[in-house]
């Protein structure tokens, strides 16, 4: 509940706004919170950033706007707010109030991924405020929201794989669906998450197997287990040795090898060695990897699942959105352009 003199400096800014006086609010609200901010009153302060910025969202001065909401998340630091549903439920109201135009956004966003990695118990950033943020920017740029849907959440996966599969719908080539999908299956991998590497690519397949018949006409497609069966004609026999687990299967489509070498990679980053990795790296490294451009992602899971040193130091988080140089056609600038793009 806000004090009555909270409550009547919000009433009166909010007047000069709606009389156009759109300056002498901005300002007094920064030297208002300061006040409060000094006497540690940060319950209060955060009430007037947070209704100020709301105002002058609404009233379209959205710089204005900006700055006080990036004053609004320097008090959560220094208050050391603990990120939780109040607090991040006003991040995301004034996000959504800002236009993809307006430079503050960008920086708003980081702002805010910061300060819920510090503390917040995500180093990453809070994977909910993740989330958020990968389907406010899908609209305008498919790869800004990529980094953010890597480290999200469980639904996260689910729209990140719809939006590659939209993506791989305008490609020409069909047979360059590998391409696609292996940007989130070298993401997640090298985010260090398996279950949502094999999520992402079990829902990829299931579009690929469900939406376009003609695809599979000259194909064969069915499902191996990887227990130890033979399965030499498919490359697989180097990682059935190394597991025993029935529910790991492989949808093997003999047109799209790229697919087939990804379920394969998955397996071997749960059950494998580095001899398997090895075996499967040479076996397709001239038919897949070098052709879809996955040379340094491969060496980057060699280090991360098999301490397979590279000659140069990374962190894999580092390559989270940026990691390819495109599918295999231009991505749309947004996730409507995907079905009507030129």
């Amino acid at each position: 509940m806000a004090s009555k003199n909270v409550a009547k400096t919000r009433a009166r800014m909010l007047q000069k706004i709606e009389e156009g006086q759109y300056y002498e609010a901005h300002q007094q609200l920064r030297v208002v919170s300061q006040r409060y901010i000094k006497a540690n009153d940060f319950d209060s302060a955060i009430d007037i950033l947070f209704s100020g910025a709301q105002s002058l969202s609404k009233a379209s001065q959205y710089s204005s706007a900006g700055d006080l909401c990036l004053l609004l998340v320097e008090v959560y630091k220094t208050a050391k707010l603990i990120p939780d549903a109040s607090s991040k439920s006003r991040i995301v109201e004034l996000l959504t109030a800002l236009p993809a135009s307006e430079p503050t956004r960008k920086r708003l966003i980081n702002e805010s991924l910061t300060w819920t990695s510090k503390l917040g118990p995500f180093p990453a950033g809070d994977p909910e405020l993740h989330h958020f943020i990968g389907n406010l920017l899908l609209a305008d740029d498919v790869y800004a929201a990529e980094p953010h849907f890597l480290v999200g959440t469980k639904e996260s996966v689910d729209v990140f794989t719809n939006a590659l599969y939209e993506w791989y719908k305008l490609d020409s080539d069909k047979s360059n669906a590998g391409r696609y999908i292996g940007r989130a299956v070298f993401g997640y991998l090298l985010a260090r998450n398996v279950r949502d590497a094999n999520r992402s690519l079990d829902l990829f397949i299931k579009k690929l197997l469900e939406g376009d018949k003609t695809l599979f006409e000259n194909s064969n497609v069915h499902v191996t287990r990887v227990v130890g069966s033979e399965m030499e004609n498919h490359a697989v026999s180097e990682i059935a040795h190394v597991t025993e687990r029935k529910d790991l299967e492989i949808k093997v489509i003999s047109n799209i090898p790229a697919i087939n070498f990804l379920q394969m990679l998955c397996v071997g980053c749960q059950t494998g060695g580095r001899d398997v990795f090895e075996k499967l790296k040479g076996r397709y490294n001239a038919s897949v990897i070098k052709p879809a451009g996955w040379e340094e992602p491969m060496s980057m899971v060699g280090q991360v699942y098999f301490g397979i040193e590279i000659p140069r130091a990374f962190n894999p988080m580092d390559m989270l959105g940026g990691l390819f140089g495109g599918g295999g056609n231009k991505p749309p600038r947004g996730i409507e352009g995907m079905m009507d793009m030129d």
